[in-house]
């Protein structure tokens, strides 16, 4: 007696040349993700735009995505205020700022909103010494120009490290002054209403900052 093999049914072949939704997550949990430089993730992100929110959304996690200004990150969930929720481990790390770092991105972000309203070009390309000079006026008066240059050069390669100044790569090993592009996604870190508060705010970094060089010189 023979039994014969139950009929099953051949389902579709799984698609091999799709989006990958892993890929597209890991490449944003490692950071922003820009249309310019990764236009395939890109594509991909705006096909699977839904199922990415619904899978970062279990690890706690908001899908920012713009797709006018051509980019994406991962951003914390709010804490929420029911006690009874569970409480996730962070997987999108704080970084505390200093006061004079927080003043250039600022300085930068009212730079831009200034750029847009003129409306002459989409790219915000500023020199070194228009950024020193940006925020030499808001920094205490020093007699050592070269030092404060220095300092204020560290501050700029912060900005750098953080993704919302892209040093422009025509200007390495040419001779040519240092030249940076601000980068449009600052515009979502630094907010229109923070931007209101500017003035205010201007003020109390200025007071923290004389206050701050006066224990220093007094020590």
């Amino acid at each position: 007696m023979t039994m014969n093999e139950p009929t099953v049914a051949a389902g579709p072949a799984p698609a091999t040349d799709g989006p990958d939704l892993s890929a597209l997550v890991i490449g944003l949990l490692k950071g922003v993700l820009y249309q310019e430089s990764e236009a395939s993730l890109w594509n991909a992100l705006i096909e699977l735009q839904p199922r990415v929110r619904d899978y970062v959304s279990i690890l706690g996690l908001d899908l920012i995505l713009d797709e006018a200004e051509g980019y994406a990150f991962l951003r914390s969930k709010p804490v929420s205020d029911d006690e009874s929720a569970p409480k996730l481990p962070r997987l999108v790390a704080r970084r505390p700022l200093s006061f004079p770092v927080s003043l250039l991105l600022a300085l930068l972000r009212k730079k831009l909103a200034e750029f847009d309203a003129g409306g002459s070009d989409t790219r915000l390309v500023l020199s070194r010494d228009q950024i020193v000079d940006l925020v030499r006026v808001f920094l205490p008066d020093s007699s050592n120009d070269a030092r404060l240059i220095d300092q204020i050069e560290t501050h700029i390669n912060k900005i750098v490290e953080l993704g919302f100044l892209r040093r422009l790569k025509s200007a390495v090993g040419s001779g040519a002054a240092a030249a940076f592009e601000v980068r449009r996604i600052l515009k979502a870190f630094v907010d229109a209403q923070w931007l209101a508060e500017f003035d205010a705010r201007l003020a109390a970094y200025q007071a923290q900052l004389v206050s701050g060089s006066a224990s220093a010189d007094s020590e």
